[in-house]
C-alpha cells in the first residue's frame, strides 16, 4: 500500500493530502460539510467564474459560502482575463479563503468557449499571465488544477507545470485526461509522473479514483504526493476518510450501516432544501438520492418514483419507506 505524508502548500501544511475535487453542481456546501465530517484533508469549492464573483451574483455567493468545519478552505476560480481573475482572487481572500485554486481543467463547453478552464492549456502565454496576476494579487497560496493537455498531440502539462512553479504556484493537481477526452476512456495516472518529475512543488493525481485500491494504484503509478477524489465520492461522502485511513496505515472505517445511511440522506436532503429553497433544492437533490441508493435492492424503482415528486415531505416519506424496506430485506437475507 502506498503511503502519504503531510505536504506544504505555501505557509499551510496539508496533514493528509486526500482532497475532495471541486465538481460543479455536486460539491456544494452541504456535500462538502458531510465529507469533511467523515474526514478529508481538504475540500475545494465548486468552480466559481471570476466575472460572477466580481459581480457578486447570488449563485456565485452561494458557491463561495462554506461551513467553518471545512477550514482551511480552498476556493476554485475560473477565468480568462488576468486582471479580473486577480480581482476575484482578492475578493475571495478577503472573504477568508485560505487557498485560491485556478481551474485549467474544466472541459465543459460553456467554460472552454469562454477561453477558461482547460482551454487555457491551448494558450500557454495567456495561462502564464493569468497565473502571474492571480499569485501577485493575494498573500494566500495559489494552486492550479489542470489536465494532461488539450489533446494527445499537445500533452503540455509538464511544461505548463514548470512555468506555474516559476510563477509561484504552490501545488498542482493533474487530472489524467486531455480536454478532448472529457470524462471518457480511463485516466492515465502514469502520465502524471511526468508532471511530478518536472517540478519540486507537490503534485496531486486526479481522475477515476473510486476506491482505496484505485488510490493506491494512482499514487504508485504517478509518484504523486496525494490524491484528489471526484466522482468516486458520489453517494459516498465517507470514501475520502476511508482512503485517508488506508494511506496512513490506520484501520479503515466500515461503510455506514443502512440506518446511518438513511439518517445521512435525510440530513443531506434537509441541508439542500435550506440552502436552495424548496423547488431548486428538490431538483438538485435528485441526483444525490440516485447516487446514495445505487446498488441497493430495487433502487431503480425508487429513483424513478422519487424523481416524479415535487413535494419535499413526500420525498422524505418515500426515502423513509425505501430504507425501511432495505433494512427488512437485509434482515431476511441474514
Amino acid at each position: 500500500m502506498a503511503h502519504i505524508h503531510p505536504i506544504p502548500i505555501g505557509p499551510l501544511t496539508l496533514d493528509m493530502p486526500v482532497i475532495l475535487a471541486p465538481m460543479t453542481g455536486v460539491t456544494d456546501r452541504p456535500f462538502r460539510t458531510l465529507v469533511k465530517r467523515f474526514g478529508a484533508g481538504l475540500t475545494v469549492t465548486e468552480m466559481i467564474a471570476s466575472e460572477a464573483m466580481i459581480r457578486e451574483t447570488r449563485q456565485s455567493l452561494q458557491k463561495a459560502a462554506w461551513d467553518p468545519c471545512e477550514e482551511p478552505v480552498s476556493m476554485q476560480l475560473a477565468g480568462c482575463e488576468p486582471s479580473r481573475m486577480a480581482e476575484a482572487a482578492r475578493l475571495n481572500e478577503g472573504m477568508g479563503a485560505a487557498i485560491i485554486d485556478i481551474n485549467m481543467g474544466c472541459p465543459v463547453k460553456k467554460v472552454v468557449n469562454g477561453h477558461a478552464g482547460s482551454a487555457l492549456m491551448r494558450e500557454p502565454e495567456l495561462a502564464a499571465r493569468l497565473i502571474e496576476a492571480t499569485v501577485k494579487a493575494v498573500k494566500v497560496p495559489v494552486t492550479l488544477k489542470m489536465r494532461m493537455g488539450w489533446d494527445h498531440q499537445s500533452l503540455n502539462a509538464p511544461d505548463l507545470a514548470r512555468v506555474a512553479e516559476d510563477l509561484g504556484i504552490q501545488m498542482i493537481t493533474v487530472h489524467g485526461r486531455t480536454r478532448c477526452q472529457l470524462y471518457s476512456g480511463t485516466a492515465d495516472w502514469e502520465f502524471v509522473a511526468r508532471v511530478k518529475q518536472a517540478v519540486k512543488i507537490p503534485v496531486i493525481v486526479n481522475g477515476d479514483i473510486c476506491s482505496i485500491a484505485d488510490a493506491d494504484m494512482a499514487l504508485s503509478q504517478s509518484g504523486a504526493d496525494g490524491v484528489m477524489i471526484g466522482r468516486g465520492a458520489y453517494g459516498k461522502p465517507w470514501l475520502i476518510a476511508q482512503v485517508m485511513a488506508a494511506l496512513t496505515g490506520r484501520t479503515v472505517p466500515a461503510d455506514p450501516s443502512l440506518a446511518q445511511q438513511h439518517a445521512l440522506v435525510i440530513e443531506h436532503y434537509a441541508m439542500m432544501l435550506e440552502l436552495y429553497g424548496r423547488d431548486v433544492g428538490v431538483n438538485l437533490a435528485r441526483k444525490h438520492l440516485g447516487w446514495y441508493t445505487k446498488g441497493l435492492h430495487d433502487s431503480g424503482s425508487f429513483r424513478n418514483a422519487v424523481n416524479q415528486l415535487a413535494d419535499p415531505a413526500e420525498v422524505v416519506e418515500m426515502i423513509d419507506r425505501f430504507y425501511e424496506s432495505q433494512m427488512n430485506h437485509a434482515a431476511m437475507a441474514a
